[in-house]
């Protein structure tokens, strides 16, 4: 494949380039453009990055940008930025600044008024979410979870009232605990998506309600290896459970008024069934 021709770069720019997250074949033609046509890569791995750029017969310099050196390197490259270079920042896979490094010089560059151009293309999290069957109206991007397993269950136990759906990174080493802590958690009924090497030859994605999931992930070492992501389920409300500002409400009113007219007046005031209300008090009361 021959070299690409220059495209129309623009001085002094900084280009946000997307890679492929498995199959080469998914990298747009308007990366290939911009890899072979600006002044200088920013790649977090550059030996990863150069065996990308040789498969598709690109010749560029390299500048190692990654999470030990990405503060004090950001600097250098802004300064490069300025002097009227063009700069492409990748990552090993998938789309840059998503739980990979180049947060630092973006915002550097912003700071500094230099032009910053995204392009679109791989993402494990979005392309997990997108073939997982739950809903992707609303959605969260966690991450990889703690590694230590208290904040590891902290972090989960502040999820589990949260409606969308939430998207997580993991590795081979610690999927057993994470998916052990979420039956703990979230609950063995709260469905989960396992997506598994995603675009690579042995892709799988296997959904069921969590502690199903990690009894199946038990049944295979293979099922836990590569690179991962998580989509889990939001929390779906109880239709008929009372708001919690409802029973505090209820509560005050009940030091002051006959049970009737508290729950009357606590359901005109949050729009809840007065009933309901009328229960509620009378079941605390037995207990």
């Amino acid at each position: 494949m021959k070299q690409l021709d220059r495209a129309d770069i623009s001085a002094s720019t900084l280009y946000i380039v997307p890679t492929p997250i498995g199959n080469l074949g998914d990298i747009t033609q308007r990366a290939l453009t911009v890899l072979a046509s600006v002044d200088l890569v920013a790649a977090e791995d550059t030996r990863h990055t150069g065996l990308l750029l040789q498969h598709f017969a690109i010749n560029a310099r390299l500048f190692a940008l990654h999470d030990h050196n990405e503060q004090q390197k950001a600097e250098v490259l802004l300064a490069k930025l300025q002097e009227g270079q063009s700069i492409a920042l990748v990552s090993d896979a998938g789309t840059p600044l998503i739980n990979d490094p180049g947060y630092h010089l973006v915002r550097r560059c912003r700071e500094a008024g230099v032009r910053v151009v995204p392009l679109p293309g791989a993402c494990a999290a979005i392309t997990a979410l997108s073939a997982a069957g739950l809903p992707s109206d609303r959605f969260c991007y966690e991450g990889f979870l703690p590694a230590k397993t208290k904040a590891r269950c902290d972090a989960l136990r502040a999820l589990v009232q949260e409606p969308r759906t939430l998207i997580f990174y993991e590795s081979t080493h610690r999927l057993i605990d994470s998916l052990q802590d979420m039956v703990s958690e979230l609950g063995p009924e709260r469905y989960v998506v396992l997506a598994r090497e995603i675009t690579k030859t042995w892709e799988s994605l296997h959904g069921a309600p969590v502690a199903e999931l990690l009894a199946w992930v038990l049944e295979d070492e293979n099922r836990r290896k590569g690179e991962m992501v998580l989509v889990v389920e939001g929390h779906k409300a109880d239709e008929e459970a009372l708001p919690a500002e409802a029973l505090r409400t209820l509560a005050l009113l009940q030091q002051e008024l006959p049970l009737k007219k508290a729950a009357a007046l606590t359901a005109e005031i949050h729009g809840v069934k007065k009933n309901a209300l009328y229960r509620y008090a009378l079941d605390q009361q037995e207990a």
